[in-house]
Order: C-alpha cells, then structure tokens, then sequence
C-alpha cells in the first residue's frame, strides 16, 4: 500500500488530537481558554519558524495573494476554530461540543467534493458512514437517541461556526499546498494564528493565573503546543496533501477513541463495551475507505493497460 506511511501518520495525529482534550482540561483549571490557545500557537510558532527556515532554505517568497490565503488558513483553522470550540466546551453540553468532532469528517468530504472536485464513491461514503455511526457511539455512551433529544439553541450557531472554520482550514490548505510544503503551509497559518488571538489574550490573561499555574498547567500547555500544533499539524497538512482531504477526514474519528482511552489513563475513568464496540466501527469505516481508494486505483491502472 502506497500511503501506509501516510495514514499511520494521520492515525497519530488524531490520537494526539484525542488527548488534547485531557490536556486542555488540565490547562484550563487556572488558564482562561483563550490564554491556553494564544499560548498553544505562539509556542508552536517558536518551534514551526526556525524549523521551517532550517528545512526549506530555498522556499519560495510568498506573494501578496499567498499571504491571503496564509492569513485565511490562520483566521479559519488556529483563531476561529479555537474560539468557537472553547466557547462551546464552555457553554454547550459535553454531548454537543462533543459532536464537533464527528461533523467534521462527513463536512470535509462534502466541502472537497464541491470545491477540489475529489471523487467520492459509494464504498468511500459507506466507511465514512461506519466511522461516522462508531465516533457517534462513544460520544453519546451507547444511547444515539440521546442526539435527537438535545434539541436546537443559540449556540449551535457556534458549534457550526466551528464545525465550518475546521472544514475551510483543511480544504484551503489542500489548494495551499499546491505550491507550498505542509510545514510551510502549517506554519504560516500558525504564525497568522497567532497575531489573531493575541489581542484576546492580552484581555483574558492575568499575571495572578500564570502565578497559580502549576507545573502540570504547563506541561499541558508545551503538550499542545508542540505534539498537538506544532507535529501533528504538518501530518495533518502531509495527509490531506498525499490522500486528499475526504480521506484523511475520516480519521478524525479516531479522537474519540483516544481520548476515552486517555481518559482511562490519566483520570481512571472506565473503558467499557461502548468504547470498544464504537472503536471497531471507527476501525472498520477507515479500513473500509482505504480499500475503496486502493480498488478505485488498481482499476484506472488496468483500464491504463488496456489502453495502451
């Protein structure tokens, strides 16, 4: 399989996604959301930048146009996405927030079918279906009625603005990195991030909770600022750059699972048959996408040689 690599590094990358939330609730015991988020991407920035000017000495200028779109990747995918998921997590039910997640992928696949023309097939809808039903099942612990009952209010707005901020990012940066490398892409975006949430984080950051932050505050902190941002956001970029974005969107699914998992670990909460149950889905749906993709080549291959 061609892109082996690439889809354990996808894999990963949503496993470290899964135990941001651990971390982010570790964080945001004396850090104000916003101040964790600033603090996550200018971090990231520190690592991205020299990394970026080490590895790619002869990169290419931006021009005024790319510059837009670097500051659209930051506005959408670091400043909006941020913004809207924490007053989410803070306001929406567990449920809800939750459900950002697993939108997400099926948004992603339908935002790459509209606008980068990638083609979707039936198996390809039906992993991600799998995937979809599994994410859903962990979520709402077994009881997928529990969806239907939470109802509409104001701020779904918000889980849809994060739900459509997320989406953007990840097709933007596909067309972005038609000419530029995913760390490239990755760290501008970052760095424009960045500027974007600084001046909330001068508002709601105070000298007297960086004073009550203990060491595991910051542990947290340089945890999502460099495994979560700065690492496994070039894998994210690298996927959608190698297998397009509806394929790597599928493994979003997997955070879920990690954080459960994590959850088990950090704060001994229980692993139970839900979680496994919904795991196999998730497992079943990415497996089931990879074949799709894998058949769908080896027949433009054949019909390849049969032209010739």
């Amino acid at each position: 399989m061609n892109h082996i690599k690439t889809y354990i590094l996808l894999f990963l990358t949503a496993a470290i996604w899964g135990g941001a939330f651990i971390a982010g609730k570790i964080a945001t015991v004396s850090l104000h959301p916003v101040s964790v988020a600033f603090f996550r991407f200018f971090g990231a920035s520190l690592i991205l930048f020299p990394l970026m000017r080490w590895r790619e000495r002869q990169a290419k200028v931006p021009t005024k146009k790319d510059w837009r779109m670097f500051a659209l990747l930051g506005l959408t995918g670091i400043f909006l996405y941020n913004v809207c998921f924490f007053i989410a997590t803070k306001y929406a039910p567990i449920v809800k927030s939750s459900l950002v997640i697993a939108v997400n992928a099926p948004l992603i696949t339908l935002f790459s079918g509209l606008f980068l023309k990638e083609k979707i097939n039936a198996k390809s809808i039906l992993g991600m279906v799998m995937a979809l039903i599994g994410a859903l099942y962990i979520i709402t612990n077994g009881q997928l009625s529990v969806i239907v009952k939470l109802g509409l209010s104001p701020i779904d707005f918000v889980l849809v603005g994060a739900c459509l901020s997320w989406s953007l990012y990840s097709v933007i940066g596909k067309v972005v990195m038609k000419k530029y490398s995913p760390l490239a892409a990755t760290t501008y975006a970052t760095g424009f991030g960045t500027l974007f949430l600084f001046p909330f984080a001068l508002y709601y950051t105070s000298f007297t909770a960086i004073k009550a932050s203990n060491w595991e505050v910051w542990i947290s902190v340089l945890y999502v600022a460099v495994i979560v941002s700065a690492i496994s956001f070039v894998w994210w970029y690298n996927g959608i750059q190698k297998v397009g974005a509806s394929t790597a969107s599928i493994f979003i699914n997997v955070m879920p699972i990690s954080a459960a998992v994590m959850g088990t670990i950090v704060f001994h909460e229980r692993l139970t048959w839900t979680h496994i149950i919904g795991a196999l889905f998730v497992f079943g749906g990415i497996l089931f996408n990879i074949y799709s993709k894998k058949e769908k080549k080896s027949v433009l291959v054949s019909r390849e040689g049969k032209v010739m």
